[in-house]
């Protein structure tokens, strides 16, 4: 599951971070803040400058009640570092593979996440869904927003997908997830992605994206193949969620686009 921070890109930050915020976990109850965040009694304040709630990468959020729902699968787990199987077309419409998708749907919402794959939820099965919406946006700082090129869009379920990249352009930014909760770290990421697979029920399904939601895409089809944003991090920038207000250590390259 993704939701993704980034450190402030001058000067110092105020707090915020969001939720929905440029990490973005997908949004509700957490209220948290975007870039830096400490912790300030029942909430997480960021560094940006507004309450943002928890984001995709970054795994943050309150506690939630005691659901039937799926738990996150969290790192060290083997199904993280495997490769997921394909989702046989007769498998496609079955009552099992439906309940999946709807249960990882609402595991992301309530995390709150804006990706998330089946691995995650202890599933070795190539399906990933993602979400994000004017909402998770809006808690955002505006020129967060306009660095990540982050952009709403409804939710995709995607099937066995297969993602090439579009270009040669990246960026690098924070990236957090809810399976190695707590931490972040940047990573290096395609700007530009297409995106083959099946819809939720079976139909062939194409996605072109770029920017923030290209970088999700991404962060869930390396789930897939058993990769996590830690087997690709700029080491020296890996931080527990607590330090993300601290300056990068000498040499470290800054965020943005290469």
């Amino acid at each position: 599951m993704i939701g993704i921070q980034q450190l402030p890109l001058t000067g110092k930050h105020s707090i915020p971070f969001h939720t929905p915020v440029s990490i973005t976990r997908c949004q509700y109850k957490p209220i948290i803040k975007p870039e830096f965040i400490t912790r300030n009694k029942d909430r997480f304040w960021s560094s940006s400058t507004g309450p943002v709630r928890a984001g995709w990468f970054l795994g943050l959020g309150e506690k939630k009640k005691a659901t039937d729902l799926p738990e996150i699968v969290q790192a060290g787990d083997p199904v993280l570092n495997e490769p997921a199987r394909d989702v046989r077309p007769d498998e496609i419409g079955s009552e099992r593979v439906q309940k999946i998708i709807d249960d990882m749907v609402k595991v992301m919402r309530g995390a709150p996440g804006v990706g998330l794959a089946a691995p995650q939820i202890g599933i070795p099965l190539k399906i990933i869904v993602l979400e994000d919406t004017e909402e998770y946006i809006g808690y955002a700082p505006k020129e967060e927003i306009k660095a990540q090129d982050r952009r709403s869009f409804d939710l995709l379920v995607i099937i066995n997908p297969n993602l090439q990249k579009k270009g040669n352009k990246s960026a690098l930014f924070f990236e957090g997830c809810l399976s190695v909760d707590g931490y972040r770290a940047m990573v290096e990421r395609f700007l530009d992605v297409e995106v083959t697979g099946l819809d939720q029920y079976g139909q062939p399904i194409k996605v072109s994206a770029s920017g923030w939601q290209a970088r999700i895409l991404q962060h869930e089809c390396d789930h897939l193949a058993g990769t996590l944003y830690v087997d690709k991090m700029v080491k020296r920038t890996f931080r527990t969620v607590e330090n993300l207000q601290l300056p990068l250590a000498n040499g470290c390259p800054k965020p943005g686009v290469r």
